[in-house]
C-alpha cells in the first residue's frame, strides 16, 4: 500500500504535482524493497556497512509548457467572467459611494495636471520669451488623460492581492481578475474623461481629422502595457511589501520622465530618444500629434530647429512590443506564482 503524506507535510499545490509526488513515492518505496539488502543476511549487514547504497535516482517531474499555461489562463479567465465583471462593479461604486465630487473625480486628476503643466509651459515661455499657445494646453490636455489612467490603475493594482487577502488564502479562483478588475474600472473613469475632453478640445481651436482613427491603437496599447504593470506589481508587491512605496515615488516623479508637460523634441536630438525609450511616450506623443496636429504617425518627423526628432513610426511599435510582450510575460510570471500567494498574505 502506499503512504499518505507525513503529518505537518505542506499539501501539493495542484492535481499535477499531486500525482508527482505520489509517483515519486512509489518510487522510492520500491526502490527501498528491491535495492536494499536483507539485515538476515551477515553478508549483506557487511556490504551495507562497507559501502555507501546510492539513493534511487528519480525523474524530474514534467514541466507544463508555456502553450498549455497561457491555454489555462485564458480557460481560467473565460470561466471567471462573472466574478471579474463582479469585482469591476464593487470597484467602481467604492469609488464614488459617499464621494463628494462622485464623477468628478474622473476628470478631477486630468484638470489638476493640466493646470499643472499650463504652469510650467507659461514658466519656459517666459524665460525663452515665447508664449503659450492654445494648441500647448490643448497637447496638455490630450496628455494628462492617458497619464491619469496609468497612474490611476497602478495605484489601485500594487496593493489589490494584499487589499484582498481574505480572498487570496481562502477562495479558489484566477487571481488575475483582481489587478485585471482594477484596469477595467479604471476603464470607466477615462471613458468619462475622455467623453469630457471631446467636448472641450473645440473650444482649444481642435478639430476633427482622419488622424482620429490612431486614437483606438493608441489606446488598446496603452490598456496593454498598463494591465501588464499591474499584473507584475501586484504580483511583486505580495513578496516585497515596500513595492508600493517604490511604486508611489515612481508614479510621483515618474511625469517628469514621460513627455506630459513638454515635447520630446523640446530636449533635442539625443534627449528626445532618451525619453521615448519609455514605453509610455510614444503612446502619449502619438495621442497629441493624431489629435491636435492631425499627423499621419505612419509619416515620420524628422527634425526640429533643435535637432531632436519628432516622430518615428518605430516608436509606434516600441510601445505595442512593451504591451503585448509585456503582457505576456507579465500573465506567464503571476499565474506561475499565484499558487503560492496564500502563503506570503
Amino acid at each position: 500500500m502506499g503512504r499518505g503524506p507525513e503529518p505537518g507535510a505542506a499539501p501539493p499545490r495542484d492535481r499535477n504535482q499531486t500525482l508527482n509526488v505520489q509517483a515519486e513515492a512509489t518510487t522510492v518505496l520500491a526502490g527501498d524493497g528491491d535495492s536494499s539488502p536483507s539485515l538476515d543476511h551477515p553478508s549483506a549487514a557487511a556490504t551495507q556497512g562497507a559501502q555507501e547504497v546510492p539513493a534511487p535516482a528519480h525523474a524530474p517531474p514534467p514541466r507544463r509548457s508555456v502553450i498549455a499555461d497561457y491555454k489555462e489562463i485564458g480557460t481560467d479567465l473565460w470561466f471567471a467572467r462573472d466574478l471579474l465583471h463582479q469585482l469591476t462593479l464593487r470597484d467602481i461604486r467604492i469609488r464614488y459611494k459617499q464621494a463628494v465630487m462622485g464623477f468628478g473625480w474622473s476628470v478631477f486628476m486630468p484638470i489638476m495636471v493640466v493646470l499643472s503643466g499650463a504652469l510650467v509651459r507659461f514658466a519656459m515661455a517666459l524665460v525663452s520669451g515665447g508664449r503659450l499657445d492654445v494648441a500647448d494646453v490643448a497637447g496638455l490636455a490630450v496628455k494628462a488623460l492617458p497619464w491619469s489612467f496609468f497612474v490611476g490603475t497602478i495605484g489601485f493594482a500594487t496593493t489589490c492581492l494584499t487589499a484582498n487577502m481574505h480572498l487570496v488564502s481562502k477562495v479558489y479562483f484566477p487571481r488575475e481578475v483582481l489587478p485585471l478588475s482594477a484596469t477595467i474600472a479604471q476603464c470607466f473613469d477615462t471613458l468619462i474623461g475622455l467623453a469630457t475632453l471631446a467636448l472641450l478640445l473645440p473650444f482649444l481651436g481642435v478639430r476633427p481629422s482622419l488622424a482620429l482613427f490612431w486614437v483606438p491603437v493608441l489606446l488598446l496599447v496603452l490598456v496593454l502595457f498598463t494591465a501588464a504593470a499591474a499584473l507584475f506589481l501586484s504580483c511583486a508587491n505580495l513578496f516585497f511589501r515596500d513595492v508600493k512605496y517604490i511604486v508611489q515615488v515612481m508614479l510621483t516623479f515618474g511625469i517628469f520622465f514621460t513627455p506630459v508637460f513638454f515635447e520630446p523634441a523640446m530636449l533635442g536630438a539625443k534627449g528626445s530618444r532618451i525619453v521615448m525609450l519609455n514605453p509610455l511616450s510614444p503612446i502619449l506623443e502619438g495621442m497629441r500629434l493624431a489629435i491636435v496636429e492631425h499627423h499621419n504617425l505612419l509619416v515620420p518627423i524628422a527634425e526640429t530647429a533643435k535637432g531632436g526628432v519628432v516622430w518615428d513610426p518605430m516608436y509606434l511599435g516600441y510601445s505595442a512590443l512593451w504591451g503585448v510582450g509585456g503582457l505576456l510575460i507579465a500573465s506567464l510570471i503571476f499565474h506561475r506564482s499565484e499558487f503560492i500567494f496564500a502563503e506570503y498574505v
